[in-house]
């Protein structure tokens, strides 16, 4: 049998130094450069002043780059809250309180606010009822800022009007968007503002009674709050948008604001 030589391997030990020197920047002049030897080879840094300037523009840049996509998130998401012009601007701090039961109601609107992710996790429900020009868009409209502005939160302000009539253009066969994409839409972000419920004095159509029923049914289901805004009695809550709709906002414990006051039109702030 053949033997065959073996051959030891031997382990090469490298040792690496480092040491600085004496250095010259165009920009910053003099300065210890620090100078690394691996495998004889010389890895030389750079300024320290260079080197910090360079990682605060980095730095720089990278809160630019975050600070513009945040605005972009935030611009996609007022978008599609489709918050009225006139109510852009309606917060909370810009709510005219003039009595107690205005700043009893603007009291429970800022609960909401404050304690919305209580509110998400059991989808807890809030109506601001009573007269008509009290300010109850304004303030539904204010908590919606509120979240859409301080919060990575989504909402939307709709009226029952406008919802029907989205819904009933989708019955055109040339439409983009089917009902299913409307009805998506109120449901899925963490918080719908639903006005004018009511504002017609005829009783409510089939077909708008079973859209309610699909969107407020729809939110339950996905245990999602929703603020609904009505001139309508809390009596006359039901007929308007269907018993079962109104079993379904109790569901966690309803919160009904009442604004029993005179209209407040034409005075700043509503």
């Amino acid at each position: 049998m053949r033997s065959e030589k073996i051959v030891p391997i031997t382990d090469t030990v490298t040792s690496t130094n480092v040491r600085t020197q004496p250095a010259d920047c165009e920009k910053h002049g003099p300065f210890e450069q620090k100078v690394t030897v691996i495998l004889n080879r010389e890895l030389k840094g750079g300024c320290p002043e260079c080197l910090r300037a360079e990682a605060a523009e980095r730095e720089a840049n990278a809160q630019a780059a975050a600070a513009y996509e945040q605005r972009l998130s935030l611009t996609r998401k007022l978008g599609d809250a489709l918050i009225p012009l006139r109510f852009q601007g309606s917060t909370l701090d810009n709510f005219r309180v003039e009595h107690g039961e205005q700043s009893h109601a603007l009291k429970f609107c800022r609960h909401y606010v404050a304690e919305f992710d209580r509110m998400y996790e059991t989808g807890r429900c809030m109506v601001l009822i009573g007269k008509p020009g009290t300010g109850k868009t304004h303030l539904g409209a204010a908590i919606a800022n509120a979240l859409l502005h301080t919060t990575p939160r989504t909402a939307v302000y709709r009226t029952v009007g406008a919802v029907l009539q989205a819904i009933k253009a989708t019955f055109d066969r040339k439409s983009e968007r089917s009902e299913s994409d409307i009805l998506s839409s109120l449901v899925n972000p963490d918080l719908l503002v639903l006005d004018e419920i009511g504002v017609s004095k005829e009783n409510p159509s089939d077909f708008e009674l079973t859209t309610l029923f699909a969107i407020i049914n729809g939110r339950y289901e996905q245990r999602r709050p929703t603020v609904v805004i009505t001139n309508l009695s809390a009596g006359q809550l039901p007929a308007a948008m269907g018993e079962r709709c109104v079993d379904r906002l109790r569901e966690g414990g309803l919160i009904v604001v009442p604004f029993n006051w005179e209209s407040q039109r034409g005075k700043e702030g509503f």
